[in-house]
């Protein structure tokens, strides 16, 4: 999986090293994407198949709003919180900032990070990317709720701890910070992009899924 993705975001790198610009794909492939423990992964279905006959191919597909890269409404966790396609797209499309962490985030680290971010760019800071294998511990959801930022994404399938990540999307969301999760950041350097993470307009949704990519002039 990883090795897959690896190549995309290279073979996608090349290709704009002449304009002077590097995109990024940061999303997982959907029908090999990681899912949440429970959660039933995507499945895809051949409806019609030029080699068995039919003059069209035709895929119809069966996930969850939460499978692989996608992002958290409000909604997930609030009944009255705004759904997908109430979600201002300013929130999931403009400059972001980039860094790295391992196991927990804590709020020193939170606020390094939104402070190191502004010296590089104000609009950055409000949209952060955590890549690698860590956590946001709800002392850092604190700190990101209080600076004000619009989107906090990351690698895992959770934003919080795997075990117990309620109290964390109760923080964020209640504050209407966008949680874009399960994005792949291998090849990225730290530092500030262009983020594109619209998702599907799925009305009435509590999270839907979709492609994240980073650009960087």
């Amino acid at each position: 999986m990883k090795c897959a993705i690896m190549y995309q975001v290279k073979s996608l790198t090349e290709r704009n090293e002449t304009d002077n610009m590097k995109i990024y794909d940061i999303s997982q492939e959907v029908f090999g994407c990681e899912v949440f423990p429970g959660d039933e992964p995507p499945v895809r279905y051949v409806r019609e198949n030029i080699e068995n006959g039919s003059i069209y191919n035709l895929t119809a597909l069966s996930m969850c709003a939460h499978n692989g890269t996608h992002i958290d409404a409000p909604y997930h966790f609030y009944k009255d919180g705004r759904t997908v396609d109430m979600i201002d797209l300013e929130k999931l499309i403009g400059k972001c900032y980039v860094t790295f962490a391992e196991g927990a985030v804590t709020a020193e680290t939170a606020q390094s990070v939104i402070d190191k971010a502004r010296s590089m760019d104000k609009e950055a800071a409000k949209r952060i990317l955590i890549g690698g294998d860590a956590f946001v511990t709800i002392e850092a959801a604190k700190v990101f709720t209080k600076e004000n930022i619009v989107l906090l994404g990351n690698e895992s399938q959770t934003v919080g701890p795997l075990n117990a990540p309620a109290q964390v999307h109760y923080e964020l969301l209640g504050a209407e910070v966008v949680l874009l999760e399960g994005i792949r950041l291998w090849g990225v350097e730290e530092g500030v992009y262009l983020l594109n993470s619209a998702p599907i307009n799925l009305g009435g949704s509590d999270g839907a899924p979709c492609r994240a990519i980073l650009i960087k002039e």
